[in-house]
C-alpha cells in the first residue's frame, strides 16, 4: 500500500503561483510514477501532468502546458505540482496518484489521494 497526502492548496488571485506537495508512504514510492489530476465543481475529474518513477518522463494536459512542472524528490518520499500563471478556470481539488507507469487515466493508478482545493480568484 502506499498512503498519499497532498498540502499546498489555497486561495491564490489570478496570475499567482502554487506549489502542491503529494507526500508518500508505505510501500517504495519511487517504484510508482505519479500523476496530478483535477476536478472542478461540476465536472469530471481531469488529467493534468505524470512524471515516472525516475523522473526522467513527463506528460502534461495541453491546458497547463508551459504553466504547470511536475516534478519529485524520492529520496523525501514526495511529488510536487508547480503551478505558475494561475487561471479561474485552474480552480478545482487537486489530486495526486501513484501508479506503475505514466498513464493520464484516473483508473490506471492504484492509489490516490483525497485532494487539496485550489482556487483562483479573478
Amino acid at each position: 500500500q502506499v498512503q498519499l497526502v497532498e498540502s499546498g492548496g489555497g486561495l491564490v488571485q489570478a496570475g499567482g503561483s502554487l506549489r502542491l506537495s503529494c507526500a508518500a508512504s508505505g510501500r517504495t514510492f519511487s517504484r510508482y510514477a505519479m500523476g496530478w489530476f483535477r476536478q472542478a465543481p461540476g465536472k469530471e475529474r481531469e488529467f493534468v501532468a505524470t512524471i515516472s518513477w525516475g523522473g526522467a518522463t513527463t506528460y502534461y494536459a495541453d491546458s497547463v502546458k508551459g504553466r504547470f512542472t511536475i516534478s519529485r524528490d524520492n529520496a523525501k518520499n514526495t511529488g510536487y505540482l508547480q503551478m505558475n500563471s494561475l487561471k479561474p478556470e485552474d480552480t478545482a481539488v487537486y489530486y495526486c496518484a501513484a501508479g506503475s507507469d505514466t498513464y493520464n487515466g484516473w483508473d490506471f493508478y492504484n492509489y490516490r489521494g483525497q485532494g487539496t482545493q485550489v482556487t483562483v480568484s479573478s
